[in-house]
């Protein structure tokens, strides 16, 4: 089944618009979610709408509150969400760091008090769309065993990397679990294994079963030491810019809200030269394409290709929904 942008994009607005969100905020919202199913990011568009619908219920999101500047230190600001909707949280942000970097070459916001982001590589492709290098990520409630753990004390803190690029935008977004949850939700929704092993089983062996992992709560880390390490970091950092809580205290509330994020925005451009930003990213990309292959019937893809690619295709011919889910979202 597919649904097209216009009405997926509207049937989100109208159940945001029925939660009590003003016109602007669930038209932002009700965009970034489709947004995100449109370059093929399910498990954190259309399949999460669900969970923040009930989030909204739990009251662990504040309907139309905004983000309020708590300091201001030249090309760093520190803003505090307000609990308000994550992915409008995020959008403004980021927003916020591009025009900091228009007037300083570069820009920092760090956000504290606000809720999940949804798809975090959406404001890396905002950023690039704004000709700049993004940078920028979150912290997560634990949720994935420190190395040499078994128990959930770190969060997979997706951390996303944008290049601005004429023939199209390199962006990576990558979770510092090996899968995300909402990707393995997805495996398990459709009967897919995952494509290499994301965490321990029951039995304490790595597996490729989402379904084990989403019982375990035992996900792997990217790297495993390194993965755990890096999380740890970013965690830390988030935390301490924003003013905000880390991982641990997240784990208090007895749910996932009051995050920590990272914004970073850069005018490469302006710092480096149009010229050559456009010829450095291009000799790497075109030297990485032009990988010989380990499948003879594969294709190497540079990262970002394959969502630009997904959008073009779900633009002409639909967005791919799982029918229940579509089914329980347009009876909300």
């Amino acid at each position: 089944m597919r649904v097209s942008y216009a009405d997926m994009k509207k049937e989100f607005k109208r159940i945001l618009l029925s939660r009590g969100f003003n016109e602007d905020q669930a038209d932002l919202s009700a965009e970034l979610f489709t947004e995100n199913s449109l370059d093929g990011i399910y498990s954190h568009g259309v399949n999460r709408f669900p969970r923040v619908i009930e989030y909204l219920e739990k009251g662990y999101i504040n309907i139309n509150a905004v983000p309020t500047l708590i300091e201001s230190k030249g090309a760093f600001e520190r803003w505090d969400g307000n609990l308000g909707m994550g992915n409008v949280n995020a959008k403004k942000a980021m927003d916020r760091a591009i025009e900091l970097a228009r007037q300083n070459g570069i820009g920092a916001v760090a956000l504290g008090n606000t809720n999940h982001w949804m798809r975090g590589g959406a404001y890396g492709w905002q950023a690039a769309r704004a000709g700049c290098i993004g940078i920028c990520w979150t912290n997560t409630m634990p949720n994935m065993p420190v190395w040499g753990g078994k128990d959930c004390r770190i969060g997979n803190n997706p951390i996303i990397f944008a290049v601005p690029r004429a023939e199209g935008h390199v962006v990576v977004d990558m979770a510092v679990a090996q899968f995300s949850y909402g990707k393995m939700e997805e495996c398990k929704m459709n009967g897919q294994l995952l494509p290499v092993p994301g965490g321990f089983d029951t039995a304490g062996e790595l597996t490729r079963d989402p379904a084990e992992v989403l019982q375990t709560w035992r996900a792997l880390p990217i790297g495993y030491w390194k993965g755990s390490g890096l999380s740890i970091l970013l965690d830390i950092i988030a935390a301490v810019l924003s003013g905000g809580k880390s991982t641990h205290e997240i784990g208090r509330l007895g749910g996932e809200y009051a995050l920590s994020q990272i914004f970073l925005a850069i005018e490469a451009a302006n710092i480096a030269g149009n010229e050559f930003l456009n010829t450095a990213v291009n000799n790497v990309i075109n030297d990485v394409v032009s990988s010989e292959k380990a499948d003879e019937n594969g294709r190497v893809f540079y990262p970002g290709q394959m969502e630009q690619q997904t959008r073009a295709d779900n633009l002409a011919n639909g967005i791919p929904v799982n029918e229940d889910i579509w089914h329980k979202i347009c009876e909300m």
